[in-house]
């Protein structure tokens, strides 16, 4: 598999060491700074693209590679409020495209665990549910897309819950609100912790990050996942069709 990689920060780097440690893949083109150069040469002898740069350049990014018809796997977040415009951009060119908050495979798992928890919650009213995260102080969100992933899915499953806060709260929290926190400081490549307290128990599930080296093989695997196909799709649909 050939791999141009768009953006050159740690994640592109770790995926850099990753494919150097696996034969079956050869990085062909790195382009260092997406905002000011995409190496079009490079990304059109790839089989797959995988951008790891930042909301205000990704979407320009995905209309560049679209344009020489090359599959893209997206790992930047925090640019889910244009995916309609994303959408015409994929099927214009007929490419496919994988894009996910987290591609982890810890962390699709623990989206899982988080489903089933909430799911057996929602039973049991006199449960209350929350959830914070932390992330190193060179994180460009807040919240981070695993959290926003996190809350999606306790929203989903848990119907006394009607909406997000994720800021500070100067007021007594709403019985139907759900809060999440975040911090940015330090080191910490990403800590996710989901909540289930009342007054006889607590239980509480932690996903942390020991690197940044899952998000690297499963942005890998998420190009398997798209192989042949063509289309928009997310890395957590097609993990859960792959654990069925």
């Amino acid at each position: 598999m050939k791999i141009a990689l768009i953006g050159y920060g740690n994640m592109g780097q770790e995926i850099e060491q990753l494919v150097h440690e696996n034969t079956e893949h050869t990085i062909v083109s790195v382009s260092y700074d997406g905002k000011k150069m995409l190496d079009k040469e490079g990304i059109l002898s790839a089989d797959w693209a995988i951008d790891f740069t930042a909301p205000d350049i990704v979407i320009e990014n995905i209309a560049v590679v679209a344009s020489l018809g090359v599959d893209m796997v997206v790992g930047t977040t925090g640019w889910y409020d244009q995916m309609d415009k994303v959408k015409k951009i994929v099927r214009k060119h007929k490419i496919g495209l994988i894009y996910g908050q987290n591609f982890s495979v810890g962390a699709n798992i623990f989206f899982k665990i988080i489903e089933y928890s909430s799911q057996l919650f929602e039973r049991y009213e006199q449960y209350d549910t929350y959830g914070f995260e932390v992330h190193h102080s060179g994180k460009k969100d807040s919240p981070s897309g695993t959290a926003k992933k996190l809350a999606e899915i306790i929203l989903k499953n848990i119907a006394r819950k009607k909406s997000l806060q994720t800021g500070r709260l100067d007021r007594q929290i709403k019985s139907d609100e759900l809060h999440f926190t975040s911090v940015r400081a330090g080191r910490n490549p990403g800590m996710h912790t989901i909540s289930f307290d009342s007054l006889a128990d607590e239980i509480t599930l932690t996903h942390q990050a020991h690197g940044r080296r899952g998000f690297a093989e499963g942005a890998l695997l998420a190009a398997e996942f798209i192989k042949n196909k063509k289309g928009l799709f997310r890395f957590d649909e097609l993990f859960a069709e792959e654990v069925k």
